[in-house]
């Protein structure tokens, strides 16, 4: 049996639709005995709190069965580095951004906007909050509380998770929870990463780790779906490369307003 790394590349925006197949994948790779070790590598600006939950979790579990070091790109921010955290050592270029640990919560009010544009607008509810959150109309102090509270939660969960992870005390990460991100070099400076290392940088540890020769990495990647496949084409495809920008122009313009910070 051919013994293996794995490399297994995460882009863009953390959203339950674009976790699930990295979920699959991971769970698989938890019973691929050939599979001694699992690059897991990294870059976004973070994404939904759920979402970003689930994936840190799926790179713990695996990293319980077999060794997972994370390698952080341009950016590992937010529910990214959550994610990273997962992993047994978390890796990252001089160069890159890291932390980000905070949580916003978006709230649109576009009832003067669409009053102008001469649009009406009929909401029907019962229950005394239940079009507080629809993007027509500002928050009461009440809700705008509520809300907060909310967000308040996650935070405090947020913290304790890196804290936990980084084997620090909780009122020091606190300090450095301030949504603001830092270089890796800096990142390094304040613990919130184990090493500074380019991706063969990071294969050629996990090699010593495992004793697998980082030759022997394989890239792996979830399954793509029809209409992933039919709205990005060929990789030398213009079309579809336009109207995979278009894709994810509109996946970002329309995520879950409940979540973690987003792309700075």
């Amino acid at each position: 049996m051919r013994e293996i790394l794995a490399q297994v590349q995460f882009r863009g925006t953390i959203r339950e639709r674009s976790v699930e197949p990295y979920l699959r994948l991971m769970k698989a790779l938890r019973t691929k005995r050939r599979v001694k070790g699992v690059l897991l590598d990294i870059s976004s600006g973070g994404g939904e709190v759920v979402a970003s939950m689930d994936l840190y979790l799926a790179v713990k579990r695996l990293d319980q069965v077999k060794p997972v070091y994370a390698s952080i790109g341009s950016i590992g921010a937010s529910g990214a580095y959550m994610a990273a955290l997962g992993a047994r050592r978390v890796f990252a270029y001089p160069e890159s951004e890291v932390g980000s640990i905070g949580v916003v919560y978006a709230h649109f009010a576009f009832r003067e906007l669409v009053r102008r544009l001469g649009i009406s607008v009929e909401l029907l509810h019962e229950g005394v909050h239940k079009d507080a959150y629809q993007g027509y109309r500002p928050l009461s102090e009440e809700e705008r509380g509520k809300l907060q509270f909310v967000a308040k939660q996650s935070y405090e969960q947020f913290i304790t998770l890196v804290a936990r992870e980084r084997k620090r005390p909780a009122e020091e990460i606190r300090a450095l929870a301030t949504g603001e991100f830092w270089s890796g070099l800096e990142a390094l400076r304040l613990g919130l990463v184990d090493a500074l290392a380019d991706r063969e940088g990071v294969i050629e540890e996990l090699s010593k780790l495992t004793g697998v020769p980082s030759r022997k990495t394989v890239r792996v990647s979830p399954p793509r779906t029809f209409l992933d496949r039919l709205l990005t084409g060929g990789s030398n495809d213009v079309g579809g490369g336009l109207f995979g920008r278009l894709r994810d122009t509109l996946q970002d313009a329309v995520i879950d307003q409940s979540g973690f910070s987003f792309r700075r």
